[in-house]
């Protein structure tokens, strides 16, 4: 099958034909049929976050079961899936007290001695977080896919493999806001979009997106927000507070920088809750005010893929898109085939994609 490969930091990935084994008893075979394409893809190309080459990357892809392994019981040939990064064993600590998202999975991959999922001329390849969905088939854990209705669209589903889950996820399972809240959302990228659509599901009294785009600040308007803020134009810290009236009761951070992680807290009002949402690099560490954390009464939460429980949240997301509540169209900005997907992280990197899509023909 073709693939894209990483096989060193900084350099673009090569698109070529690799091998791939057959299905384990817990294992299932998917054809691919769409991958959007997440910054998390590009934090590993450029070495921020643990995930060493040679690697097949891709984590938020939407496709079809084409072979089961002889264990496997929750999907059959046919069935339309979504597959996501938060695999779950379902027996450890995480997954027994309801937080299947922190499990990772990891007594589900192939261990030392077995033949590897993935491989080239007989050398293993490995998968960013057991997926590897830049590919024309994957194979995954069982554990690892959600089955959805025929008619959701794939190259939609596939968003909300990873992006709109995590941002829904963030403001509707870690956050959970109450309806007539105030909220901000500090970046605009698909993370960010799709936080500020769960804000408005959840029935935020107002949303604030904070970008430096003005594309952005305009797609934010049509998904929801009832105030941007140019970051560019002057301090978005005094300008939130300033449409606020003293700061929001949430504050979102989707970007992953220190820079930003300290605006969402400053935008955050006194007894408000700061959640931090975007991957900050390997390494890197973050400083907030310890004392007015205290007198403020201010909360830090961290958010890991929208806390979610998939096979719960995503067919609730898909139901969303179905009845109109979640938008998901307005959100792509192109679907490219695999060849192009160098492409799309150059787009990544300028800021110019809301969310590009590998679709794939077959």
């Amino acid at each position: 099958m073709k693939a894209a490969v990483l096989y060193a930091y900084n350099q673009p990935l090569e698109v070529e034909e690799i091998e791939i084994d057959k299905p384990g008893p817990r294992e299932v075979l998917l054809r691919t049929a769409a991958s959007g394409v997440c910054h998390s893809d590009l934090h590993i190309i450029e070495g921020k976050l643990p995930a060493p080459p040679p690697l097949v990357l891709g984590h938020e892809p939407a496709g079809v079961v084409e072979q089961v392994g002889s264990d496997v019981t929750y999907v059959k040939p046919g069935d339309n899936v979504i597959a996501c990064l938060s695999v779950f064993c379902g027996i450890c600590e995480y997954c027994t007290r309801g937080r299947p998202n922190l499990c990772g999975g990891a007594s589900l991959d192939r261990q030392a001695g077995e033949a590897p999922r993935l491989s080239k001329d007989g050398k293993p390849l490995y998968q960013m977080a057991q997926l590897g969905s830049f590919a024309e088939q994957m194979l995954v854990p069982e554990n690892a896919l959600v089955k959805i209705k025929e008619e959701m669209p794939l190259d939609r589903a596939a968003l909300i493999g990873c992006g709109v889950t995590t941002g829904l996820g963030a403001a509707l399972n870690t956050a959970r806001i109450e309806a007539g809240s105030t909220c901000v959302v500090v970046g605009g990228g698909g993370v960010g979009l799709s936080i500020l659509q769960g804000c408005r599901i959840a029935g935020a009294a107002q949303i604030i997106l904070v970008d430096t785009q003005a594309w952005k600040l305009d797609l934010a308007r049509k998904l929801g927000a009832t105030h941007t803020v140019d970051a560019s134009q002057g301090d978005p810290v005094a300008r939130v507070h300033e449409l606020t009236g003293g700061g929001v009761d949430y504050a979102f951070e989707a970007i992953g920088l220190k820079a930003t992680v300290s605006q969402a807290y400053g935008m955050t009002k006194k007894g408000g809750t700061t959640v931090l949402v975007g991957v900050v690099a390997a390494g890197e560490n973050i400083e907030l005010p310890g004392l007015d954390i205290v007198l403020s009464e201010k909360r830090i939460l961290g958010s890991m893929m929208g806390s979610n429980a998939f096979r719960v949240d995503m067919p609730r997301f898909v139901d969303f898109y179905l009845n109109g509540q979640l938008m998901l169209d307005e959100m792509i900005s192109a679907r490219r085939p695999l060849e192009d997907i160098n492409v799309c992280f150059d787009e990544m990197r300028k800021g110019a994609a809301a969310r590009s899509v590998i679709t794939f023909d077959s």
